[in-house]
C-alpha cells in the first residue's frame, strides 16, 4: 500500500518494549517472531523495523524509514535532519554528569581544566560552552562510568534513570545536562498519503495518552450536596446525574486527573460523596 508507514524501533531494551507497549494499546497487532527485524502490523498500515538506537535518526533522515521512536538525548547529539512529531511521555531518563562520590563537588566550573568522559560529545560540548568551561572531552561508547577507576577521566556524562549505576561504581550524580523521553520522529519527505496515516497514527496515541492523564470516577451524593460536589469535579464538560433507588440521592460520573485525584477526592468526602469507585481509563477522546 502507498500510505504503508515504516517505523524504525529500538530492537531490545526498555525503549523497546514501552515502544511496543504504546503500539499495543493503540489497538495495533503486531505478529513479530523472536530475532525478526522486520514485521507488518494486521490491521493498520505500519511496517516495522527494529534497528539499533543510534541508527534510527539516520535512517529516518535517509528516507529508509519513514518514523522512527527514539530517546530524545540520541535525536540532539545525532543531529539528523529529521521532524520531531510527538513527545511519547515514556523512556524518560536525564543526561548527567557524574564525578567521584568524595569529591566536594560545588558546580559546573570545578570541570575547568578535566576530562569527561560519556557517549554524547556534541551535547556535553554545548553545555560546556553555555557554561564557559573548558574540559576535554573523551567518546567512548559503553561502559561509561568505569572511566574514573581506570584513569580514563576525572568525571562521566551519561544517561542516569535511578543512578543506581553510578552509584554502584562509586559516582555521585551532579549537574543535570537535560531531562529525555521518548518521542516519534518523521522523515520531512513524507506524501500526503502517508501524512494522513500518521496523522491517525497520531490519533490514537493521544488517545491511549488522554486515558493514562485521567481517571473515571463514580459516585453517590445526597441531592442537597451536588451543586457543591459539581463545583469540585473538573470534568470534561459536566459531570453526568443519574437519580438512584434511594429517594434524594444521585449518582455521579465524571472525569478526574491523575495529578489532581487526591485532592479532588478529599474533596468530594468532605462535600458529603460517598461510595466513590475509582476505574482507569483506556483511551479518551477529547
Amino acid at each position: 500500500m502507498i500510505n504503508t508507514l515504516k517505523i524504525a524501533i529500538q530492537k531490545s531494551g526498555r525503549l523497546s518494549e514501552d515502544s511496543l507497549k504504546l503500539i499495543k494499546e493503540c489497538g495495533i497487532k503486531l505478529n513479530n517472531g523472536k530475532g525478526k527485524l522486520k514485521a507488518t502490523a494486521d490491521n493498520f498500515p505500519l511496517e516495522f523495523l527494529f534497528l539499533r538506537d543510534d541508527d534510527i535518526p539516520g535512517y529516518v533522515e535517509d528516507g529508509v524509514a519513514d518514523l522512527g521512536i527514539v530517546g530524545e538525548n540520541v535525536l540532539l547529539e545525532k543531529e539528523n535532519r529529521v521532524d520531531l512529531v510527538k513527545k511519547l511521555g515514556f523512556s524518560k531518563c536525564r543526561l548527567s554528569i557524574g564525578v567521584d562520590r568524595n569529591w566536594d563537588y560545588k558546580g559546573i566550573h570545578e570541570l575547568e581544566g578535566k576530562s569527561i568522559a560519556t557517549s554524547y560529545p556534541k551535547i556535553l560540548a554545548k553545555y560546556l560552552e553555555e557554561n564557559n568551561v573548558n574540559a576535554e572531552i573523551h567518546e567512548i561508547s559503553g561502559s561509561v562510568e568505569i572511566a574514573p577507576s581506570i584513569g580514563l577521566a576525572e568525571a562521566v556524562c551519561d544517561i542516569v534513570s535511578s543512578g543506581s549505576t553510578l552509584l554502584s561504581n562509586g559516582l555521585k550524580e551532579t549537574d543535570v545536562i537535560m531531562r529525555s523521553e521518548a518521542v516519534l520522529i518523521a522523515a520531512k519527505s513524507l506524501s500526503e498519503e502517508k501524512k494522513q496515516t500518521l496523522n491517525n497514527l497520531i490519533f490514537r496515541i493521544n488517545a491511549v495518552q488522554e486515558g493514562k492523564k485521567n481517571k473515571y470516577i463514580l459516585l453517590n451524593a445526597p441531592n442537597s450536596a451536588i451543586n457543591e460536589i459539581i463545583s469540585i469535579l473538573p470534568g470534561m464538560k459536566s459531570p453526568t446525574i443519574l437519580p438512584l433507588a434511594m429517594e434524594g440521592w444521585s449518582s455521579l460520573h465524571s472525569v478526574v486527573k491523575e495529578d489532581e485525584f487526591w485532592e479532588v477526592i478529599e474533596k468530594l468526602k468532605k462535600a458529603g460523596a460517598e461510595s466513590i469507585l475509582v476505574a482507569p481509563i483506556e483511551k479518551m477522546i477529547v
